[in-house]
């Protein structure tokens, strides 16, 4: 799939893969400087950023595509799209986790510790967003370009900024040392590449099903935005922060990928 765009595919591949994970370091680096919560006002716009850059990704980037790769039918999207939100209620069903913002455990009993709880919630959130770099990028050998394959992975590496630090800030309030909650932080995003790489080894066998690909990534990003993050910019006060920074980030999103696409 790659050989034949030469030495500039590869380089825009191994950019984008990486872009996710330096976003997440970049928040979770966040611990070193700040204090040991995120003022609540902050963490309501940046969840609603990280929603509005999700959702915005997900249809310009992901299903747009899919229904333009075949050929304006829409049953791909659809079916892939549900499949993605399956896919992540069933990994929401069965894994104990935490809910992002609130930690509220969800999921099967578990004596897991919380942060490990914390880090599961954070590898089901970071999955989906790991597939869809990959997908964008298979895409790019079958009417995609790189441009549009980079703006998905620089849109993803910006909403995770604010994710890294959501999740290393509060494991250092609860007495983790600011290396090791950096540490763990950086380390939720290792998901990312992998997933990334993942689907890329699997493009070339399902070429075919690349428009169920895009949407089935659509879908389990969706998911994340309404099980996740939206909740949790719901509660409580300063709401409207929470849908400023969702109309920003989705207008930034909106916008990179219109204008590198």
């Amino acid at each position: 799939m790659l050989k034949k765009n030469g030495m500039e595919m590869y380089s825009a591949l191994i950019i984008g893969i990486l872009l996710p994970l330096l976003g997440t370091m970049l928040g979770a680096s966040f611990v070193f400087f700040m204090k040991k919560e995120i003022p609540d006002k902050l963490q309501k716009a940046l969840l609603g950023f990280a929603s509005g850059v999700m959702v915005a990704a997900s249809v310009w980037s992901l299903l747009i595509p899919s229904i333009d790769m075949s050929g304006e039918n829409v049953v791909p999207a659809a079916v892939g799209f549900m499949a993605g939100i399956a896919f992540l209620l069933l990994i929401d069903i069965m894994t104990p986790h935490l809910h992002l913002g609130s930690q509220k455990a969800e999921g099967p009993r578990s004596r897991l510790p919380r942060t490990a709880m914390l880090a599961l919630a954070v590898t089901i959130h970071n999955l989906p967003e790991g597939m869809a770099v990959g997908v964008v990028f298979a895409g790019a050998s079958h009417g995609l370009t790189l441009s549009a394959a980079l703006a998905v992975s620089i849109g993803i590496a910006i909403q995770n900024i604010p994710e890294g630090a959501i999740i290393s800030m509060p494991m250092h309030a609860e007495g983790n040392s600011r290396w090791k909650s950096f540490s763990i932080g950086t380390l939720s995003g290792i998901v990312e590449p992998i997933g990334s790489i993942a689907i890329l080894m699997l493009a070339d066998v399902l070429g075919l099903a690349l428009p169920y690909l895009l949407a089935f990534a659509a879908g389990a990003m969706m998911y994340v935005v309404v099980e996740e993050l939206i909740p949790e910019t719901a509660q409580g006060q300063h709401t409207n922060l929470s849908t400023i920074g969702f109309a920003v980030g989705f207008v930034l999103m909106m916008a990179m990928d219109v204008l590198l696409g």
